[in-house]
């Protein structure tokens, strides 16, 4: 027998393992690397396909425009009621519902509302107000009530084949557009983001019609100015149509509605606002509607 001492194996490591040193004890530490063996390509998890019939959810579009947005631009909707819809899922893009809030489309897509959201705008109501002295538009205020509270049962103004009042019409009744509380006439209230959009809304270029007594007198041009030519906190006010129907009133028709402009536009010009009546919004007149009276927008009335 040779006293030779026989050579010590070392285990090399191979493609995909990781050599660790030795421990004091002589063992070998090993761990798996994460990447696959050398000629074994890797294997990628299975894609889903829609099933037969149903379209893929349309693609995020980061450089498209909110859903919510173009169903107000079109008239369909408001956006918190569009916001509404789409938690709902009764929207939707190309054919393809959408329940994510915040979701995009390409600006020309084809955006529809479900035929359920469709039916609960049509129970939505908008009424019409002939508002008095002493009641504030909006919000109450210190000793004023809102207009609101003028809407109920005894108020109607109710002509043959007209619906009675339903009670269910007060939830989430609100005004499209102000009127002083020294002011009457003519208010909108309504539940119905479409008819607000379309008075109050940012692009709204619907006419507002008033009646209005003055007293003064009026300086040279006040009347050229009234038209076009006055600005209210540093901005050029959007021209209107003003003329005088007798010798102490005066009509404005304006396209646009900044707290208290026409007392403010005429104390431009020298004139005292003594009594104000607004008559008309778009193609809506006020017609004969008692003071502190309301009724229902008729059917085929649109503003």
């Amino acid at each position: 027998m040779s006293d030779t001492p026989k050579p010590r194996r070392v285990r090399v490591p191979g493609p995909g393992r990781d050599a660790r040193p030795s421990s004091p004890g002589g063992s070998t530490s090993r761990s798996r690397s994460s990447a696959p063996a050398a000629g074994k390509p890797r294997r990628e998890p299975p894609t889903r396909s829609p099933a037969a019939g149903q379209r893929p959810p349309p693609a995020e579009n980061p450089a498209g425009v909110r859903v919510s947005k173009l169903l107000a631009e079109r008239g369909l909707c408001s956006r918190r009621e569009a916001d509404a819809y789409i938690e709902r899922g009764l929207v939707f893009v190309d054919g393809v519902r959408v329940t994510e809030l915040g979701t995009r489309a390409r600006p020309d897509a084809e955006v529809t509302l479900a035929a359920e959201a469709k039916r609960q705008q049509a129970r939505q109501a908008t009424i019409l107000l002939n508002k008095p002295v002493g009641f504030v538009s909006g919000q109450p205020e210190p000793g004023y009530e809102p207009a609101v509270v003028l809407i109920r049962r005894e108020n109607q103004w109710l002509q043959e084949g007209e619906p009675e009042f339903d009670p269910r019409h007060l939830k989430g009744l609100a005004p499209a557009g102000r009127l002083d509380i020294d002011s009457t006439g003519l208010l909108v209230l309504t539940q119905d983001g479409r008819v607000a959009r379309q008075l109050i809304g940012e692009d709204s270029g619907v006419e507002k019609e008033y009646l209005v007594r003055v007293e003064g007198e009026l300086r040279p041009g006040g009347l050229e100015l009234l038209q076009h030519g006055l600005a209210l906190d540093g901005k050029p006010l959007k021209p209107a149509q003003v003329s005088w129907q007798n010798a102490d009133q005066l009509r404005f028709v304006l396209r646009e509605g900044k707290k208290r402009q026409i007392r403010r536009m005429c104390e431009l010009v020298g004139l005292q606002v003594v009594g104000l009546k607004r008559v008309r919004m778009g193609r809506v007149r006020l017609g004969d509607l008692p003071a502190g009276r309301w009724r229902y927008l008729r059917e085929g009335e649109v503003f």
